[in-house]
C-alpha cells in the first residue's frame, strides 16, 4: 500500500500516469547502448488528507546525486537569478550563510565575493568539486538532522539557510526539514525555492515530473511540510523560474504574512485543496503528447530535419512519454560538456555540442528546457539565418517564426 510520506495517510488519488521511464539523469555512454536499462513507474498521486502531490520513492537520492550531470552555472540566467537573490539579503561581515544542494557554487560564489562566511552542502562530489574551484567551501554530504547538528557544532548557527530546487528531491521530507532547522539560528531565515504545483497544473508542465522529484508543492502542503520539521512559513514569493516557482521564507517561529494567505486563496480557487482540481490534468497531458508527435511525424514525412536543444531531466520525461526516438529527433545539443557523446536515457538520442546546430542548419529546433525561453530565444537567434524555426512543446505546441 502506498502511503503519504508527509502525513502517513493511505488516501492517495492518481493524478497522471506517465508509464515507466529510466531515471532522467542517467545519461548513457556509447558502450552502454547494447545493455538494458532499468525503468520505474512514473505515476503522480496526491494525498487527499494533506494535499502533498508525490511519487513513490522508487529510487534513492544516492542513486541520482552521488555523481550528477546537472551543473547550475551552465544557465547564465540562473546564475544571474542567484546573484540578485544574494544582493537582496541583509548580510553583515560576521554573517554565516549555508546552502543545501549548493551544486557548483552558482549562488555561494556571490556570497564569497562579498567576503561573507559560507558553506555549501552538496552530495554530488563531481559538481561540488567545481564549487571548490570557485573558492566555495563545500561539504560532500546529504543533509540529515545529524549532518545539520554537526555543521552547527563545527561552524555555528546559520543566519541564512538556502535550499533552492532541492525540497522536491528528498523522500524524507520530515528529516530534511529537521536538518534545515538544525542549521538555522533561532532568529535566522530559511529560504526555499521549489516549483509551484499551481503553475505545473495550469501550464501543463508535466515534464517536470520525474523520479528525482519526489514531491510537488502547493503553499498549503509546503506549510505543513515545514511545520513537520519545526519551521514556520512566514512569507512567500511567486517567481518565474522553472516555469513558475515559489520562494518560501521560513523561521523557527513567526506569523504568516498576507502574501501567504493570498497564495493559499489562489490555490483554493484553482481547486488544489480538493480532488476536483486534479481531475482534468491527465487529459491535458495526453493532448500535449499527441500534438508534439503529430508535428514530428508530419515534419519527418515532409523531409524536414528536427533536432533538439538542451538535455535537461525534464526533456527525458517528455521524450520517453511521447516515445520519441532518433527517427523523429536526430539529436539534441547541450552546453554541458559532461553530456557530449552520451545518449538520453530511454530514448537514446545522441547529445552533441551546440555548434552542431549551426553546422547542420536543421529546419526545426525543439527546445527542451522551455523554462529558459527568453534566454534561449536569444542564444538561438542565429537559426533564423537559414529560415529555421524554434519549437516549444510546453504549455502547448508553438512553432516560432
Amino acid at each position: 500500500m502506498i502511503v503519504c510520506r508527509l502525513c502517513g495517510s493511505g488516501a492517495m488519488a492518481g493524478v497522471v500516469d506517465l508509464g515507466a521511464t529510466p531515471p532522467c539523469e542517467l545519461f548513457l555512454t556509447a558502450d552502454r547502448l547494447d545493455q538494458p536499462e532499468q525503468t520505474f513507474p512514473l505515476h503522480l498521486r496526491v494525498c487527499t488528507d494533506c494535499w502533498l502531490a508525490q511519487l513513490p520513492p522508487l529510487i534513492t537520492p544516492e542513486d541520482t546525486f552521488t555523481e550528477y550531470a546537472y551543473f547550475s552555472s551552465y544557465s547564465s540566467s540562473w546564475v544571474e537569478h542567484a546573484r540578485r537573490f544574494v544582493d537582496g539579503l541583509t548580510l553583515w561581515p560576521d554573517s554565516f550563510v549555508v546552502e543545501v544542494a549548493s551544486n557548483d557554487g552558482y549562488l555561494l560564489q556571490h556570497v564569497v565575493e562579498r567576503g561573507v562566511r559560507c558553506l555549501g552542502i552538496e552530495p554530488s562530489a563531481n559538481v561540488g568539486a567545481a564549487a571548490v574551484e570557485k573558492g566555495v567551501p563545500t561539504l560532500t554530504e546529504f543533509l540529515s538532522p545529524e549532518v545539520g547538528r554537526r555543521v552547527r557544532e563545527e561552524h555555528g548557527p546559520a543566519d541564512v539557510v538556502v535550499a533552492n530546487n532541492v525540497y522536491a528531491h528528498i523522500p524524507d521530507v520530515v528529516g530534511f526539514t529537521q536538518g534545515l532547522r538544525a542549521l538555522v539560528a533561532d532568529d535566522g531565515l530559511v529560504a526555499i525555492e521549489v516549483q509551484h504545483l499551481l503553475t505545473l497544473m495550469e501550464l501543463n508542465q508535466y515534464d517536470t515530473i520525474y523520479h528525482e522529484h519526489f514531491q510537488y508543492y502547493t503553499v498549503a502542503s509546503a506549510q505543513r511540510a515545514l511545520a513537520s520539521g519545526g519551521l514556520t512559513l512566514v512569507d512567500v514569493e511567486l517567481l518565474p523560474t522553472h516555469g513558475g516557482s515559489i520562494r518560501l521564507w521560513a523561521k523557527p517561529s513567526g506569523e504568516p504574512s498576507e502574501r501567504v494567505a493570498d497564495v493559499l486563496a489562489r490555490e483554493k480557487a484553482a481547486g488544489l485543496h480538493e480532488i476536483s482540481g486534479y481531475a482534468n490534468f491527465a487529459a491535458r497531458v495526453a493532448k500535449v503528447r499527441r500534438d508534439l508527435l503529430r508535428f514530428l511525424i508530419d515534419a519527418a514525412d515532409a523531409g524536414k530535419t528536427v533536432v533538439g536543444y538542451g538535455a535537461p531531466g525534464k526533456g527525458n520525461t517528455l521524450l520517453n512519454h511521447c516515445g520519441i526516438r532518433p527517427d523523429l529527433l536526430a539529436y539534441t545539443v547541450d552546453r554541458n560538456p559532461y553530456k557530449h557523446g552520451r545518449f538520453t536515457p530511454g530514448s537514446r538520442i545522441p547529445i552533441l555540442p551546440p555548434e552542431a546546430i549551426e553546422t547542420d542548419r536543421p529546419d526545426y529546433v525543439l527546445v527542451l528546457p522551455w523554462n529558459l525561453r527568453d534566454e534561449l530565444v536569444e542564444q538561438l537567434s542565429f537559426v533564423r539565418e537559414w529560415g529555421g524555426r524554434l519549437v516549444f512543446p510546453i504549455p502547448r505546441l508553438e512553432v516560432v517564426e
